[in-house]
C-alpha cells in the first residue's frame, strides 16, 4: 500500500533528520562532546523504545487511518515548536548546570523525547495497517521497517549533507515538522478518498 510506505518513510527520514539536527541545538550550550551525542542517541533510542511499545497497543486498539493521521500531526506539531523553546530550555538547564554529562541529557530529554516517541508509534500502524493475512506478518513488518531505515538513511544524509549548510538549524526543524503535518493530511484525504470508492 502506497500510503502507508511514504509514511514510513517520511516518518523516518524525519525522525534521523531531526536527531542530526539535534546535535546543532544543544551544541551552542553544551558543545559538541561525546556527552551530546551519547544523550541524543540515548533520548531517540528511548523514544523509539516507548513508541513501538505504546504505539503497538495503540494500533491494535484503532487501526484506522485517522488515528493513524492524528498521530502524524500532533508528532509534526511538537516538531515545528522546538525552534521556539530550544533557547529557553537550553539556557535554562545551562544555568542550573547538572553537571557536563547531564545537562545535555536533561535538555535532549525535554526538547526530543516526546515528538519521537509519537514518532516511534507510527511504524507499529503502519504493519497493522498493512497486514492481510496471518501468514504475512512478518514479511509485512520487514518490509515497513525497512522502507523506515531507508527513509531514516536518507533522512540523515539529506540533512548532514545539504540542508544543514544550508539553511539554519531553526528552520530545518520548522521543515521536518511540516513534512508531518503535510504527510498527515495527505494520509486524512486519501481516508476520505477510500471512502467515497
Amino acid at each position: 500500500m502506497l500510503i502507508i510506505k511514504l509514511v514510513a518513510f517520511f516518518s523516518g527520514a524525519v525522525l534521523m533528520g531531526l536527531e542530526i539536527v539535534g546535535s546543532r541545538v544543544l551544541a551552542p550550550f553544551f558543545g559538541n562532546s561525546i556527552f551530546v551525542w551519547a544523550s541524543l542517541i540515548s533520548v531517540f533510542l528511548t523514544a523509539l523504545t516507548l513508541g513501538y511499545f505504546w504505539g503497538g497497543k495503540l494500533a491494535d486498539k484503532y487501526p484506522f487511518y485517522n488515528f493513524l493521521s492524528l498521530l502524524i500531526i500532533t508528532s509534526g506539531v511538537f516538531i515545528f515548536i522546538i525552534p521556539f523553546i530550544q533557547e529557553p530550555v537550553n539556557d535554562l538547564i545551562f544555568q542550573a548546570d547538572f553537571g557536563q554529562k547531564l545537562n545535555p541529557l536533561i535538555s535532549a530529554t525535554i526538547l526530543f523525547l516526546i515528538p519521537s516517541i509519537l514518532i516511534g508509534g507510527i511504524s507499529p500502524f503502519a504493519v497493522k495497517m498493512s497486514v492481510k493475512s496471518v501468514e504475512t506478518i512478518g514479511n509485512v513488518a520487514g518490509n515497513i521497517y525497512a522502507i523506515s531505515t531507508i527513509g531514516s538513511i536518507f533522512g540523515t544524509l539529506f540533512c548532514s549533507f545539504y540542508l544543514i549548510p544550508a539553511i539554519g538549524t531553526k528552520l530545518i526543524i520548522n521543515l521536518l515538522g511540516l513534512t508531518l503535518l503535510a504527510l498527515g493530511v495527505v494520509v486524512v484525504l486519501y481516508n476520505k478518498l477510500l471512502h467515497r470508492a
